[in-house]
């Protein structure tokens, strides 16, 4: 992905000493917020991937035996959106919003909800309208931290329908069509911990039937979506910042829930013997420092 940030843009307070006595160095970010969850709807739309946000080189400045908050999102439930996630640095605190949650059930809104990535619109109930996904990248980031969902589709019969898919990070939720609940869209993919992980899946629509199939989760933890008869449909995998996938109505016991997100900090080993905060690891030169609940860094 494109830089968030720049060797030059810390150069305010150069390469000498920190405010705190401590020198300066830089590191390389994931910050993954929680993943949207779903509500049980004629039709449920997927929920949205939490935001993912990375820099592919060491360009964020930390000071060396400084303490610096480390949050990391929850994914929602019952319609709620996931939690945010953030790092604070130096000179600015990069955050990255959680995914939208999605539902209608006793009157709520059917439309997609916005957030880091946008969930899918639904089916409302004795309904034969169709409503459009919510938008991603709320609030604006460039480069962008999730995308849209996708539009819900009715087959012309009350109750009859399928939702749209949740917005991923790196793509669209997928249109609903009438025999088919839309997929989610797919995650990123980020080496940061010393491997290629996919980060930020959609989860897929719900279909309401007889009749229009389940929308599958996006590749980065999106939870499949359920459908009716049975099979139900699949939270958002934890870590990685998957939305829910959507839930028909006939399924109250199917509401699901987003995955939590995660915070991992990658430094040269050199620049610090003080450096702590996370599960630590190592990948050639560098030290990698993963959360995967709310904490400090000491740089």
């Amino acid at each position: 992905m494109p830089l968030n940030s720049t060797r030059g843009a810390s150069s305010s307070k150069g390469f000498g000493f920190g405010s705190s006595g401590g020198k300066p160095y830089f590191v390389q970010y994931l910050i993954v917020a929680g993943g949207g969850g779903t509500e049980t709807g004629y039709g449920c739309g997927g929920g949205g991937a939490g935001g993912v946000r990375t820099i592919a080189t060491k360009t964020f400045q930390v000071t060396t035996k400084k303490i610096y908050t480390v949050t990391v999102g929850t994914g929602g439930n019952n319609q709620a959106p996931g939690t945010d996630s953030s790092f604070a640095g130096d000179l600015s605190t990069i955050t990255s919003a959680g995914g939208a949650g999605s539902g209608y059930l006793d009157g709520g809104p059917a439309v997609g909800k916005n957030g880091g990535s946008g969930s899918g619109g639904s089916i409302p109930w004795q309904s034969t309208t169709t409503y459009a996904g919510g938008t991603g990248n709320v609030p604006n980031v460039s480069p962008a931290q999730g995308y849209p969902g996708g539009s819900s589709a009715s087959q012309g019969i009350p109750n009859r329908g399928a939702g749209g898919g949740g917005g991923g990070a790196s793509a669209a939720g997928g249109d609903a069509s009438p025999g088919s609940a839309g997929p989610g869209g797919n995650g990123v993919a980020s080496s940061i911990s010393g491997s290629s992980v996919t980060y930020g899946g959609g989860g897929g629509g719900g279909g309401m039937g007889p009749g229009p199939s389940a929308g599958s989760g996006g590749t980065g933890g999106g939870g499949n979506g359920g459908q009716f008869p049975p099979p139900a449909g699949t939270g958002g995998t934890d870590g990685l910042g998957g939305g829910a996938g959507g839930a028909p109505w006939s399924q109250p016991s199917a509401a699901t829930t987003g995955g939590t997100g995660i915070v991992i900090i990658r430094r040269l080993t050199a620049d610090s013997t003080s450096a702590s905060g996370g599960t630590v690891t190592t990948d050639g030169a560098d030290t990698i420092h993963t959360f995967t609940g709310s904490g400090s860094f000491t740089a």
